[in-house]
């Protein structure tokens, strides 16, 4: 094949390239462990791309710190400085070409490639095989972006694949991308829901900031590579936080320090953790049925504390909760009560 290139028993060149529709044109090849490797990698694409190889298992603990960084992250290529980041290349600007060597691990597995400009890194990937051994169908590799299965044989990976992405996840909701968005910190999350209903879910400061009805976002500018660049709004906020924090354990007024724990997709959903005041606290948010609003599945489990919802009365929204008791605009839950409860949230 032209990408992977054999010099000796021990010496690889690998060419890869960024192409259009956030993809690398090769997906995945393999080495001997303790080969001497060089990559070639240059950017097609008319955005900027950079390429992380990372330990095993480490890519998306690499993308997350990438997007971590926040305002710092231009300076740093949005590469960070973790003992997971094992070789890199920094940030290309579209045409331009550099080439890394180095020597494989003697330890076999996969080590991760993937491009950690935000809101690239969930779909932009491929594996580095070290193996002596061969590597899986593609169509059976778990290790490579699932819509690149299809490509059945590896002479498939020079192909183009220039078809664009308006999103970072299949364009069939729930689906969310990390990058930077209005109103929040530089770990925001934005999530389209089923029924033209989106959300800002701010997990540098473990809260829902805002949601919106109708389209999901522009992120013409992000994709493009332009450096501190925002994803703009394309539908109309109906809710916004208006309280120092929703969730308050003991007595309203007790603003919690806050300490982000990562989420998990449940049937593509994220379902957020995070802790308050050392308390963990699982959130999940899907749409009513009707569009109209959105309907906040928490989970505390482990607590014996009291804990207080806060509303305002000016965010946009009216409450239902499946437990505890309102007073004003704040909802009181007992431990036992916390440990599941639901709170609706429609558009007035």
């Amino acid at each position: 094949m032209a990408q992977v290139k054999a010099h000796t028993s021990n010496d690889t060149t690998i060419l890869i390239n960024a192409v259009g529709g956030l993809q690398y044109d090769l997906v995945r090849f393999k080495v001997k462990p303790g080969a001497k490797v060089k990559i070639i990698f240059t950017n097609k694409d008319d955005m900027s791309h950079n390429l992380v190889i990372t330990g095993p298992g480490a890519r998306l603990k690499v993308v997350n710190a990438a997007i971590a960084l926040g305002n710092d992250g231009a300076k740093m290529n949005y590469i960070p400085k973790l003992p997971e980041v094992l070789w890199s290349v920094p940030i290309l600007a579209p045409g331009e070409t550099k080439t890394i060597t180095f020597t494989a691990p003697k330890k076999e597995g996969v080590y991760p490639y993937v491009c950690t400009y935000p809101g690239h890194g969930f779909v932009m990937f491929g594996a580095m095989y070290v193996t002596d051994q061969g590597m899986p169908a593609m169509k059976d590799d778990p290790n490579i972006p699932p819509d690149r299965k299809k490509d059945m044989n590896e002479s498939s990976a020079h192909k183009d694949h220039s078809t664009q992405r308006a999103h970072s996840y299949r364009e069939v909701p729930p689906y969310l991308y990390r990058i930077f968005v209005p109103d929040a910190s530089p770990a925001a999350i934005a999530v389209n829901l089923p029924h033209r209903v989106s959300y800002c879910w701010d997990a540098g400061e473990c809260r829902l900031r805002y949601a919106w009805q109708g389209d999901f976002m522009d992120n013409t500018d992000i994709w493009k590579g332009h450096h501190d660049s925002y994803g703009n709004i394309m539908g109309t906020i109906f809710y916004r936080d208006k309280t120092a924090f929703p969730l308050q354990p003991d007595q309203p007024g007790n603003i919690p320090t806050v300490d982000f724990k990562g989420y998990q997709l449940i049937k593509r959903y994220p379902e957020f953790r995070y802790t308050i005041d050392g308390i963990e606290v699982y959130e999940l948010i899907k749409p009513k049925e009707n569009g109209t609003g959105l309907i906040r599945s928490f989970r505390i489990p482990k607590t014996s504390r009291t804990i207080w919802f806060v509303s305002d009365a000016k965010d946009g929204v009216s409450y239902q909760s499946s437990a505890g008791k309102w007073i004003n605009n704040k909802l009181k839950l007992l431990p036992d009560e916390a440990r599941q409860f639901t709170i609706t949230m429609t558009k007035k």
